[in-house]
């Protein structure tokens, strides 16, 4: 997401207009998840206004829509990845993996299904599969073979982390929500491809969450060395904080690695105080 009006004044400029966020957003993140496309596809007139507003480099990691994961569960869904991927195609440069995001009701024995879709699908992106089910993270071999399968292919398997939210507090709507939610699940740091994808959910507080992240600043410098190309999001109940968040895990990072830091900083209001992400 980039058009959070709450940003507007803190992260991005006060004079930020709306449907000019994620020109803003870019200046101080590098990538972001594109959840709407889960909901339908944009025009092309759209798909060329994200392009203008962003730099070479910057990556976009677009969900799969809703009808192809969850509707049709992955079955005879030919037309309608192909229309994603034309409608794409103009960012193709600036792709992360697209993102496969199956219900928690795709289980170890509709595996077949999975790896029949992904040997379908265009190699012009990158594909990255998250699963939700549980047997996908017990540890057997159902999750095992789910690795391999992804190994193979070069398919990254996007890790969830939502333990910092169910280590919080449970007082405003949003995190109450959160905690109602949110996958619960084992953590997999598991990179099955190039571009290993990690989704953090954190705590309101923002200086609560640098003890929850800091194991992932060393597997992300790890994948960093060994050549990958890893994106992490950080996300809050609220996400007002979460631009900082991000700032703050890349700039540990960069300490951890020879990586370039970001440049323009994000605009904080001198009114909210925040502690100080691999987006």
């Amino acid at each position: 997401m980039w058009a959070n009006r709450d940003w507007v004044g803190t992260f991005l400029p006060s004079d930020t207009p709306v449907g000019g966020e994620l020109a803003a957003y870019a200046q101080v993140c590098n990538a972001v998840e594109g959840n709407t496309t889960f909901y339908a596809l944009p025009a092309p007139s759209t798909v060329e206004r994200w392009r203008d507003a962003t730099p070479d480099g910057f990556r976009f990691l677009l969900k799969l829509p809703r009808t192809i994961t969850h509707d049709r569960r992955l079955r005879d869904v030919s037309e309608e990845v192909a229309e994603f991927a034309a409608r794409f195609e103009l960012l193709a440069d600036r792709m992360g993996p697209c993102s496969i995001q199956l219900p928690a009701s795709f289980a170890p024995a509709d595996l077949p299904t999975l790896i029949g879709f992904l040997d379908g699908l265009p190699s012009m992106f990158g594909w990255a599969v998250e699963v939700r089910h549980p047997g996908f993270h017990a540890g057997g071999d159902h999750e095992r073979s789910l690795n391999d399968e992804l190994h193979e292919r070069g398919v990254d398997r996007v890790i969830f982390d939502s333990r910092p939210v169910f280590a919080g507090p449970r007082v405003t709507p949003e995190e109450i929500e959160a905690w109602e939610n949110k996958p619960r699940l084992p953590v997999r740091a598991v990179a099955t491809g190039d571009q290993p994808v990690v989704r953090f959910i954190g705590q309101t507080d923002a200086a609560a969450n640098p003890p929850f992240w800091e194991p992932w600043v060393d597997r992300v410098a790890r994948w960093i060395a060994d050549g990958r190309r890893p994106l992490v999001f950080l996300h809050t109940p609220d996400n007002v904080v979460a631009p900082q968040l991000c700032r703050d895990f890349h700039s540990a990072v960069v300490a951890a690695t020879e990586i370039e830091p970001l440049t323009g900083p994000p605009i904080v209001a001198t009114e909210i105080s925040l502690f100080g992400d691999l987006a």
